[in-house]
């Protein structure tokens, strides 16, 4: 690569919430940032649009005001179905802030792109990655339209098939993910599901479910998510999403005058953090592109906002002639925060894959209140997935915090 045409002290590669998180944590600490995407947005990305407590915590952190976001829907409480068909509503707290909410990836992203650009990081779009040399003491990245860009960090935010691994040799012959994710916009929804969010346990897609998530207007996100364990071919989904939408307790939870807009989309979900490269010489890997994405339930936002987080404050704990400690300073906390999580999440993801055991599981949490309203407060990652086993992260308010945004 040839002399640099401008420089930073760290280059972000791509604007989803991993790398606005950590864009806006160093702007915020006076770092000099770059972040590029191939993308312009406002742009669509395929997701649930659902954000958990864990998301909401973190993008609270960051400073996000959901004001600035049009659609946004505070959810109140969840309903499951049970493989037996026996539905159970999980209660969330009320009155003591969010728990769970909704909102469309094009505008949440868009909102957050804005909040990076207003803590004084530089971001540009539609400008693509062309390569990447890392020496002993900068990264020398190549953008298109841009030149050579000089930095002491790369934090590479860019998805699963990240350009970044692949130009540093990393990539992984094959990979296509742990989940493959369907899913479509509907209006006009009419039935319960424009207010109640559903989390449908059909046999057939057992560990995985489908969902409708409500959006302001009358409009839902549905669809379904699948582990990949070489069964089920991609292409059968369209047949399986058109099977699964004619199902009567999903049309009477959609209502009789339902309209599908648009055509649907599907994604594959990397979640398999503990086998991630997380850093590679100056390179710090967060959300999709570390595999982040929780491997129970494909909820991918607050980790993926947390592991921006960390990439940055690893970046600013250490300082530029510090590579090996930032390694390793970011390698460690995504440990602590993420792998007893990830472990958990996987046995019990094997467990919900047998009818029996699911059914047996949601009989057991719709037993009582007691069980309803804490399940579905650890349903959305309001305490970490193994907390019970992990007794470093007890507090004597455990599932009795208030959420986000009171």
């Amino acid at each position: 690569m040839s002399t640099p045409a401008s420089t930073a002290d760290v280059v972000v590669v791509g604007a989803g919430p991993a790398g606005t998180a950590a864009a806006t944590t160093l702007a915020r600490c006076g770092r000099r940032v770059l972040v590029i995407d191939k993308a312009e947005f406002p742009r669509d990305k395929c997701c649930g649009d659902g954000l958990t407590t864990l998301a909401l915590r973190e993008l609270e952190a960051l400073g996000l005001d959901p004001v600035a976001v049009p659609n946004w829907h505070t959810v109140t409480d969840a309903w499951l179905r049970s493989p037996s068909g026996r539905e159970v509503c999980l209660p969330l707290p009320k009155g003591q802030g969010l728990f769970a909410a909704t909102t469309p990836r094009r505008e949440l992203d868009a909102a957050l792109v804005d909040l990076a650009r207003r803590a004084g990081a530089e971001v540009v779009e539609a400008h693509q990655l062309l390569g990447i040399r890392q020496r002993s003491d900068h990264v020398d990245v190549d953008v298109d339209h841009l030149g050579i860009v000089r930095a002491r960090f790369v934090i590479a935010a860019d998805g699963m098939w990240s350009p970044t691994r692949k130009l540093l040799g990393l990539a992984e012959t094959g990979y296509l993910g742990e989940w493959h994710a369907f899913r479509q916009y509907a209006r006009d929804v009419t039935g319960p599901a424009a207010e109640r969010l559903y989390v449908w346990f059909e046999p057939d897609l057992l560990p995985g479910y489908m969902w409708s998530f409500p959006l302001p207007g009358g409009r839902v996100n549905i669809g379904f998510g699948v582990r990949r364990d070489g069964t089920r071919r991609v292409q059968d989904m369209k047949d399986l999403w058109t099977d699964l939408l004619g199902r009567r307790h999903v049309v009477e939870a959609l209502g009789p005058v339902v309209e599908l807009e648009d055509r649907h989309t599907a994604w594959p979900i990397p979640a398999a953090i503990n086998r991630a490269v997380l850093t590679h010489g100056r390179t710090l890997f967060v959300g999709d592109a570390a595999r982040a994405t929780d491997t129970m339930t494909g909820e991918g936002i607050g980790q993926a906002v947390l592991t921006g987080r960390l990439a940055a404050e690893a970046v600013l704990a250490t300082g530029a002639m510090q590579p090996d400690a930032a390694r390793s300073h970011y390698e460690r906390r995504v440990r602590h925060h993420l792998f007893a999580d990830h472990l958990m999440s996987t046995v019990l993801s094997r467990a919900l894959a047998d009818p029996r055991s699911a059914r047996g599981a949601i009989r057991r949490v719709g037993s009582n209140e007691w069980t309803r309203r804490n399940f579905g407060r650890w349903m959305f990652e309001d305490e970490p997935r193994a907390v019970l086993l992990t007794p470093r992260r007890w507090h004597r308010a455990l599932l009795h915090r208030p959420g986000p945004y009171r």
